[in-house]
Order: C-alpha cells, then sequence, then structure tokens
C-alpha cells in the first residue's frame, strides 16, 4: 500500500516557506505573550514565566528561519 502525502495549499503564492514559517512564529510569540500577560494578571507568576521563555523561545527559532549565509573562509599558506 502506498500513501500519498499532499501539501497544503499556500493562500499565496509569492509566500516563501520561511516568510510562512515566520508567521507562524509570530502568531505563536504573540499568543504565548497573551498567555503570560493572563497567568501574570490572575497571579500565575510561575505560569506567566513559562509562556514569556515560550515567547524567547519562540523568538529565538524565529531569527533562525530564513535565508542562512555561511562565510567559507579560505585558509592561506
Amino acid at each position: 500500500m502506498t500513501a500519498i502525502f499532499t501539501s497544503p495549499a499556500r493562500t499565496s503564492s509569492l509566500a516563501s516557506p520561511s516568510a510562512d514559517g515566520r508567521e507562524r512564529f509570530l502568531v505563536s510569540i504573540r499568543a504565548d505573550e497573551a498567555r503570560a500577560r493572563l497567568a501574570a494578571e490572575q497571579g500565575d507568576l510561575s505560569q506567566a514565566a513559562r509562556f514569556i521563555i515560550a515567547a524567547l523561545d519562540g523568538e529565538r527559532r524565529m531569527a533562525a528561519t530564513g535565508p542562512q549565509v555561511l562565510q567559507l573562509i579560505k585558509p592561506r599558506g
């Protein structure tokens, strides 16, 4: 039996995979920030801290998406 995997349809043909990834990270970061704010307002500081850490992790991951530039240094000699 052969499984057929299809990718979901894109909303824009101009969007690049890295742009989609960045957008997903932005949505996740905003959600984590909102949850952190709500948890802090309710007095649950440990849960707020977890959401803040999750948002910071999302920011770090988002920064790693997109074009990657590798510098190749040719040794002399």
